[in-house]
Formats: structure tokens, C-alpha cells, sequence
């Protein structure tokens, strides 16, 4: 057993890891609801708007994307991509914004937060912190969807 793990464990241990990696990654895509995307708004040309490196958003059950997002806007739609380590199960995808509605906005602890519907079929959350939100909006003009009005201690 030991002659096993002294010549054989160098060897398998690559190959199980990035099997494991592989397998999370597509856990995550089918958890989150990005596979569900995937199916009707994968992005099959590079996405020339603004774009955002290195941001965070929380999709379905409270899953969280932290640091790993590029996110990009124009006022034809929102364009959402993984980073390459992260990308097994998770297509750059585009949205237009009729797909796309402002579901709420709210405000905790001093830190604002909207939440976006992704796919008019799907209904899939995607919350992001508020300067991200403006940023977005800001890019796309007045293709932005119309939100919808707040109660109680939601933002409008």
C-alpha cells in the first residue's frame, strides 16, 4: 500500500481534483439556476459594452458568486460571464432587457441591494449590491426595466 501511495497518489491526485472541480463547478450551475439560463441566453458573440470585473451576486437559494463575475451592460441587454476557473457549467450568457425586471431594492445596514429577475420564464434572482445596480443602469439607459414599486422598507 505504501509503494501505491509513494508512485501512484502523484499521479491520480491532478486528475481527481480537477474531477472534483469539474463536478462542483457543474453543482453550482445547475444550484444557482445559470444552466437553466444557459438554455435560451448563452452568449455566442463577444460582448463589446462595459463591463465589470471581479464582482459578486447572489442567484437562487441564496447561492453566492463572490469576486468571480464579470458583469456587462449596454442598453441592448446584460451580459453576465464566470471566471475561467469557474466556467465548467457556466456559459458567458446575454439577457435582453425585456427578460430582465427590477424586482425590488432594499436597504440593510447602510448597504443598498437590488434584485433583478432574470428570464421572463425563469424568474431567477440576481442580487447585487446597489453601486453595481447603478452602474448597470447607467449603461443601459432607457432600455433599464421598469421597476417595480416598493413596499415597506424597500428602496424605490
Amino acid at each position: 500500500m505504501r509503494h501505491f501511495i509513494d508512485t501512484q497518489f502523484p499521479l491520480i491526485f491532478p486528475v481527481f481534483f480537477v474531477a472534483l472541480w469539474c463536478a462542483i463547478s457543474l453543482f453550482a450551475s445547475w444550484l444557482t439556476g445559470w444552466a437553466v439560463l444557459a438554455r435560451r441566453f448563452r452568449s455566442t458573440m463577444p460582448f463589446t459594452g462595459q463591463t465589470w470585473n471581479w464582482q459578486s451576486a447572489r442567484m437562487r437559494w441564496t447561492t453566492h458568486y463572490g469576486g468571480c463575475l464579470t458583469v456587462g451592460a449596454d442598453p441592448s441587454g446584460l451580459y453576465l460571464s464566470v471566471m475561467v476557473p469557474f466556467r465548467v457549467g457556466h456559459p458567458p450568457l446575454f439577457l435582453p432587457w425585456p427578460e430582465i425586471s427590477v424586482q425590488r431594492r432594499w436597504k440593510v445596514l447602510g448597504l443598498r441591494s437590488v434584485e433583478l429577475r432574470l428570464g421572463q420564464e425563469e424568474q431567477l434572482p440576481f442580487q447585487i449590491g446597489g453601486s453595481l445596480a447603478d452602474r448597470i443602469k447607467a449603461a443601459a439607459g432607457p432600455s433599464w426595466p421598469a421597476e417595480a414599486p416598493s413596499q415597506g422598507n424597500l428602496l424605490s
